[in-house]
């Protein structure tokens, strides 16, 4: 059986044939797109490892079926930076150290971005611990991710104020 769908991943369409029904998005992403930089962690949605924005909420994408996300907006790590300019929060991770090992990284991002996205980060270190639980990171870069999400949301704070 097969099924076409249309989706938008880092700002470009894409008509995507399925031969399966039963493929996850992860699995669509990494296999048919090439987009690796989302990880196949535990696959099961326990370790954030996949977490990409879907219509800008973040998601485990191993838990999504593609089919299920006709006509949605997709981004990935590789569609965060414009050009060599990088997103506030890529930036933050490489400024703070909020990483080690860099497997669960791009999942740590995308998941502050949505955080962020959402107006949960504040800055409040312990609000943001709580609200990227679901981020699991086996190096323990916690404090790292901690600063840098905090770090990020006060770039974002100031270029907004002087935006206005």
């Amino acid at each position: 059986m097969k099924l076409s769908i249309s989706l938008t991943i880092n700002g470009q369409p894409q008509e995507i044939a399925l031969d399966d029904p039963r493929v996850t998005l992860l699995d669509l992403l990494r296999e048919r797109l090439h987009l690796t930089g989302t990880k196949k962690g535990c696959d099961r949605g326990q370790c954030g490892a996949c977490t990409v924005l879907v219509d800008g909420r973040r998601i485990n994408s191993c838990l999504s079926l593609a089919a299920s996300l006709d006509g949605a907006q997709v981004t990935t790590i590789e569609g965060l930076a414009v050009g060599e300019a990088l997103h506030p929060v890529q930036a933050a991770f490489i400024e703070c150290d909020g990483f080690q090992c860099g497997f669960c990284t791009p999942g740590q991002i995308m998941s502050a971005v949505g955080l962020m996205a959402e107006g949960h980060a504040g800055d409040d270190p312990e609000r943001v611990r709580e609200l990227m639980s679901g981020n699991l990171c086996r190096c323990g870069a916690y404090q790292g991710i901690t600063e840098a999400v905090l770090e990020a949301q006060r770039t974002v704070l100031e270029k907004g104020s002087d935006a206005a």
